[in-house]
């Protein structure tokens, strides 16, 4: 049993938990589950390894460092310091550690002064752990397009997190409990059934995929999977109504692992056209990243040779003014961190669309 164990989880190890086996599979298994489910199991009265305890609880390190993003974008940032942080986390050395917004979405959100007056439907945009903490742009631009758009926008005022890296490392009770804290935050919006709105397509498919199968029979769970949806499925599906940009505008598109097997794909494509964009969606499977794998000293060959069978080198040949179209914080990260070149959610392509002369900067 013992080396069973230890060569199922050698195996393991190097799965990307990428859900593509569940849609692609012809017997749909999905190995990404099988993976949390193993390592809850392997790892019971055993130390996991460092990134576990780094990147698996990544929702707590982001709380601590909104407090002083300043102080965290120091430590990790200034060459020296970088080295040691990475060294301290498991990260490997080429790659950089993702920087702290200035402040979180969430606190942007409820530090307004001035906000439209509320009119049309009420939607809930969920402020995931990545765009809260890294990207918080990309949630501003989400915020500023939905509310020009007519929407009446919500967010949680208590701290949120739907658990994806404490479930990919097999912390299944510890995610549970963040998704109890979650059903107590969002009970209202449950009960009133508001649409959830979801940027980063890991949390949204944890939504609508995880949380069923984690809280089976349990009719808050079923509730909250069936209102929530990425931004393009909700707008597609809301029939809102888009504005175009300049004609001959030209994207290449990274489409998400767990967009492509738990989400709607072809919703993404349908808004991106709808606002006038020519489009190259990318056949290139994982970007290599996949959430934390890419980020791992040991896995970093085998993340890079991933982004480069298609992703990266189509990237680098892409012309300066084509828009590089990733929604997922990993695929973010893995084409910035391996091409120099700037990535953009959908949501900041749309707020560029609403707000011609004054987008959110990326």
């Amino acid at each position: 049993d013992g080396w069973r164990n230890a060569a199922i989880k050698e195996a393991l190890d190097f799965c990307l938990a990428c859900k593509g086996c569940k849609k692609d599979c012809p017997v749909s298994v999905d190995m990404a589950t099988y993976k949390a489910e193993f390592r809850s199991h392997h790892y019971r009265r055993r130390l996991r390894p460092r990134v576990a305890y780094t990147m698996g609880l990544i929702h707590r390190w982001s709380r601590l460092a909104a407090h002083a993003p300043g102080v965290a974008n120091f430590l990790t940032q200034t060459p020296g310091l970088a080295s040691l942080a990475k060294r301290a986390a498991g990260i490997a050395p080429a790659r950089e550690i993702p920087r702290f917004s200035s402040q979180t979405l969430s606190r942007w959100f409820h530090s307004r002064r001035e906000r439209p007056a509320a009119a049309g439907k009420r939607v809930l945009l969920w402020p995931d752990t990545f765009n809260n903490s890294f990207r918080a742009s990309t949630g501003i631009a989400a915020v500023r397009a939905l509310e020009r758009l007519g929407y009446e926008v919500a967010m949680p005022r208590e701290w949120v997190c739907c658990g994806r890296p404490l479930y990919d490392w097999g912390r299944i009770e510890d995610a549970k409990k963040l998704w109890r804290r979650t059903f107590r935050i969002l009970a209202p919006e449950i009960e009133a059934g508001t649409p959830i709105v979801g940027l980063e397509p890991s949390c949204a498919s944890a939504f609508r995929d995880e949380l069923p199968g984690l809280f089976p029979g349990d009719e808050r769970a079923a509730r909250l999977s069936e209102s929530t949806h990425l931004l393009s499925e909700f707008l597609m599906r809301d029939g809102a109504e888009l504005p175009r940009l300049d004609k001959g505008q030209r994207a290449i598109v990274q489409v998400h692992c767990h967009h492509h097997a738990v989400l709607d794909v072809d919703a993404e494509m349908q808004l991106l056209r709808a606002l006038g964009l020519d489009l190259e969606k990318l056949s290139s499977g994982c970007c290599g990243m996949a959430g934390a794998f890419g980020f791992e000293a040991d896995k970093y060959d085998v993340s890079m040779a991933a982004g480069e069978r298609v992703l990266l080198p189509r990237v680098r040949a892409a012309a300066k003014d084509d828009f590089i179209v990733a929604d997922g914080f990993s695929c973010r990260e893995q084409i910035e961190q391996g091409t120099g070149r700037a990535t953009l959610h959908i949501a900041q392509i749309l707020e560029r669309a609403l707000f011609p002369e004054s987008a959110t900067p990326a």
